[in-house]
């Protein structure tokens, strides 16, 4: 049995949290007579989106079991105990060998706690310059079923999310077979307009993926793709709040269309997150890492992915939203958890599993103190991650 004390997330009230096993036994009241700095508990974040992470690419051919071992023990750091690997647009050969690689790491414990499986964003998706993003063209194609199928079978049946485009071919059927067997399907690097996106939403479509992003950077002020994903109730939507793919206003304006219990915050981060800045290629492109943290990809003049983790995400979302603590935390845990069907986690409560962040708030941002998964503590801010 074991105790951890801090200030509950949701008021500011000291508590204390009894971990019985791997899960939240009791979270009763304390009275705290310490002075210095205030201590935050919340339930580890849940990252939807994550490409990669310290030069660990899982799109990328030299991925290996151990690469996702390090990239998952990196994430730990920054408060995510549980996240999406995300494999994008590629060949199908790279695709099922990939797979295979996630399906075969989530047999080490460590990582299968925090993988509850794989997101699949593209290769269905748009190849129209700017809404493709950075995906490659040659490698986007219509939706197919029976491939996807033998990439899920590669992957264990592991898949468990897939991104895509509602206006291309067969994509309406591809939808409503992905719900009949209980994978989410999130609208993504599209140029659909109101019509299709409401029957993408009644074949079982449940979140814009990025919303604001894979998007052309020049749109019909009436007839885009954004009004009819705002306009869509049964729509959660995902944003990248890190400073660079929306503006300030952009998260504001989203915030109080969707509100805090229809939006998920994701980092959308790329193996060049927590890299130095300066000129990579990556997947046959040349990206450019800033200093300030923001990844370009300057022959279709777009962005390529992110390099801020979910962390950032949480603090900027106050800042720019004036929403509260409990409710940027909830679109980095609860939500995810909820489009996910991880009935286990996402909030601290009796009988959950104790997954745990501990954090300092530093101007608005958050610190990461210590990371529990299953009532174990993997992180520690003075010690490395196990």
């Amino acid at each position: 049995m074991n105790n951890i004390k801090g200030l509950f997330y949701l008021d500011g009230a000291p508590v204390a949290i009894e971990i019985t096993g791997d899960r939240i036994g009791e979270i009763r009241r304390v009275e705290s007579r310490e002075s210095g700095e205030q201590v935050y508990i919340a339930p580890g974040f849940i990252d939807n989106q994550v490409n990669g992470y310290v030069s660990v690419g899982f799109t990328d051919p030299d991925l290996t079991v151990e690469k996702i071992k390090e990239a998952t023990s990196n994430l730990w750091k920054v408060g995510v105990t549980t996240y999406l690997p995300t494999v994008i647009t590629a060949d199908r050969d790279r695709l099922l060998q990939n797979f295979a690689v996630l399906a075969e790491a989530m047999e080490q414990p460590a990582i299968r706690q925090s993988v509850p499986g794989f997101h699949l964003e593209g290769p269905y998706i748009s190849p129209e310059d700017g809404y493709r993003g950075a995906h490659t063209r040659a490698h986007v194609r219509p939706p197919d079923w029976k491939e996807f199928q033998e990439l899920n079978t590669a992957a264990g049946g592991h898949i468990i999310q897939v991104s895509l485009a509602p206006e291309t071919t067969g994509a309406l059927d591809f939808i409503r077979q992905c719900r009949q067997q209980g994978i989410t399907v999130a609208l993504a690097h599209h140029n659909a307009g109101t019509e299709i996106i409401t029957r993408a939403t009644d074949a079982g479509a449940a979140i814009s993926t990025h919303l604001g992003n894979g998007c052309a950077n020049t749109i019909h002020r009436h007839r885009n793709p954004l009004w009819g994903q705002l306009a869509e109730d049964r729509l959660m939507a995902s944003l990248i709040v890190d400073g660079f793919h929306l503006t300030p206003e952009e998260v504001r304006t989203f915030y109080r269309v969707k509100g805090p219990d229809r939006i998920v915050l994701v980092s959308d981060m790329t193996q060049l997150a927590g890299m130095p800045p300066g000129e990579y290629s990556w997947d046959q492109k040349t990206v450019v890492l800033k200093e300030e943290g923001v990844i370009l990809y300057p022959e279709q003049a777009v962005l390529a992915g992110a390099a801020s983790p979910l962390v950032d995400c949480v603090g900027n979302m106050m800042r720019y939203t004036g929403c509260t603590l409990n409710e940027a935390v909830k679109m980095a845990s609860a939500n995810p958890a909820r489009l996910n069907h991880l009935t286990d986690r996402g909030v601290l409560q009796t009988g959950h599993r104790a997954d745990l962040i501990l954090f300092t708030l530093e101007d608005g941002h958050l610190r990461i103190r210590e990371t529990y998964i299953a009532g174990q503590q993997v992180y520690a801010a003075s010690e490395t991650a196990v």
